[in-house]
């Protein structure tokens, strides 16, 4: 059994770059501190003495905006040998499904890796380049199906095999994070969009997810540090932590998109555009010959109203083509649910314009299987089930996972 630490709480010192105050907090007047911040106001000292390789995109980056790769190469504290970019890669330059050749960074001169296509060789890539400590540090929006929490697990995995230390900055869930809720992967359906059985909006941070993969998935093999926020509280949603928004990828805009995301990407399953190649994507929904009577099927659901919506997508599904169907408005976070809310959206959709059906390679593999993470929401819609029905298929899985989930949270649901 490898050594697990959590690091927290109030940690001495300042790393002298850290000279721009950190933006004011909605709630209380102060500022969440993520676990980016508290590593460098201790002059990362947890990471002293140690070869880092860092797994990170834009999002990595602290409150005056520097990043953290930047910060710590720039230092002098930090010996990085190498870098490891996610999916849409280390600078975030590519789109949806594609990672970066390997380049040497124009700014830092140190070596970026693929963290995504090459992922079979993700041990073979730590060996080479002679890392003690990995470091993770990319924000998450709390769906499954999101992949840089897999990137996680996989090099976890891999440092698990070398005996690596792996050390995850934490950073807020960007929707909040109370429960979770929808579908739990089966394992027959498993892909890099679900690697294992977590519930589709799991409602933890990427240091809790970390803790529950060491603990339920790897057998405790991994070395694992968790530096936690100072600050951050369960019920927050993202504007409330005072912390920049950054982009976590081409594709997720705004917090609102994030808030959205764990159930309109749904919406990928199916031959309508989930918004891609436009200013509102998985907010805009539609498909060419789809009109006002979507929108008109879509009332009373709670948190959320829609407005009808024409939009032309630039790439992706549909590009070039106007589509009809709806704006997703988010109007109480607090009583929406993303997934219940996109799949009375599909019911409704398949009733009135059943020509748009399911995106799928075959059939016998579809998408909305490997997103739901099972096939029983498929064929009940598919059967005529109404929204009730479908998401009482998952309640007894739900609540599994969601008693499994409460020995690794980390934070209290209730702001100071």
């Amino acid at each position: 059994m490898k050594r697990r630490t959590v690091i927290g709480g109030t940690v001495a010192g300042a790393a002298a770059a850290l000279a721009t105050a950190a933006p004011a907090a909605a709630r209380g007047g102060r500022a969440v501190r993520t676990g980016v911040e508290v590593l460098a106001r201790s002059d990362f000292r947890e990471l002293a003495g140690q070869r880092v390789g860092v797994i990170s995109n834009p999002t990595g980056v602290l409150p005056d905006l520097s990043h953290e790769v930047d910060l710590m190469h720039g230092s002098g504290k930090v010996d990085i040998a190498a870098v490891f970019g996610p999916e849409h890669g280390f600078r975030g330059v590519s789109q949806a499904g594609e990672g970066e050749d390997f380049f040497l960074d124009a700014k830092t001169g140190l070596p970026v890796y693929n963290a995504y296509n090459d992922m079979d060789r993700m041990a073979e890539v730590f060996a080479e380049t002679g890392i003690e400590t990995v470091v993770f540090d990319i924000q998450d929006v709390g769906a499954r199906f999101y992949t840089y929490i897999w990137t996680m697990y996989l090099a976890m995995e891999a440092a698990g095999q070398l005996g690596l230390r792996f050390v995850v900055l934490d950073r807020p869930n960007p929707g909040s994070a109370l429960a979770a809720s929808g579908p739990v992967l089966h394992p027959e359906h498993a892909t890099f969009v679900g690697l294992k059985p977590i519930a589709q909006r799991h409602g933890m941070t990427v240091g809790e997810l970390a803790r529950l993969f060491n603990g339920e998935f790897l057998g405790g093999a991994v070395d694992l540090t968790v530096v936690t926020m100072e600050r951050w509280r369960r019920g927050m949603y993202f504007e409330e932590t005072g912390l920049p928004w950054v982009p976590p990828s081409p594709n997720m805009p705004t917090v609102a998109t994030a808030v959205a995301y764990p159930g309109t990407c749904l919406f990928e399953a199916t031959a309508l555009s989930e918004g891609r190649g436009t200013t509102k994507p998985f907010e805009f929904l539609g498909a060419p010959e789809i009109d006002h009577e979507w929108s008109e099927a879509l009332e009373g659901l709670p948190g959320a109203r829609f407005r009808e919506a024409y939009f032309t997508p630039t790439f992706s599904k549909w590009s070039g083509k106007v589509c009809g169907g709806v704006e997703l408005q988010v109007t109480r976070r607090d009583e929406f649910d993303p997934i219940r809310t996109a799949l009375a959206m599909v019911i409704a959709q398949r009733r009135v314009f059943p020509q748009y059906g399911w995106r799928s390679q075959d059939v016998t593999s579809f998408w909305l299987d490997k997103l739901t993470g099972n096939q029983a929401v498929r064929l009940a819609v598919e059967a005529g089930a109404d929204v009730d029905e479908v998401t009482a298929l998952w309640a007894d899985e739900l609540d599994a996972f969601s008693e499994q989930r409460e020995s690794y949270l980390l934070y209290r649901g209730t702001a100071q």
